[in-house]
């Protein structure tokens, strides 16, 4: 079994900055893709942010120049480091990880999900 759990979230003004953890543990055998999504109330979870296992990163447009993603492969941890936050930004954040799972002689590749962080950015 893995499991995610994320950290960072809060209370921040408009122009703050708030950094986002995520850490992976259990029988992991390794981690491909990992990625931050966010999701309002009655609204899609959308993609804020992607980076694959050799360190390509993707983002959304409305937050390019703002936020950065990271990951520690040692610790099976990725990182947002998000600055400029605006009001819009508000949200419930999870984090997604594609993760290859052994069990036994076994290996499974399956997405994993955190169980979300808010952030609240005031005006």
């Amino acid at each position: 079994q893995v499991q995610l759990v994320e950290s960072g979230g809060g209370l921040v003004q408009a122009g703050g900055s708030l950094r986002l953890s995520c850490t992976a543990s259990g029988n992991i055998f390794s981690i491909n893709a990992m990625g931050w999504y966010r999701q309002n109330p009655g609204k899609q979870r959308e993609l804020v942010a992607a980076i694959t296992s050799g360190g390509t990163t993707n983002y959304t447009d409305s937050v390019k120049g703002r936020f950065t993603i990271s990951r520690d492969n040692a610790k099976n941890t990725v990182y947002l480091q998000m600055n400029s936050l605006k009001p819009e930004d508000t949200a419930v954040y999870y984090c997604r990880c594609s993760v290859v799972a052994t069990s036994g002689f076994n290996f499974k590749m399956q997405p994993y999900w955190g169980q979300g962080t808010q952030v609240t950015v005031s005006s």
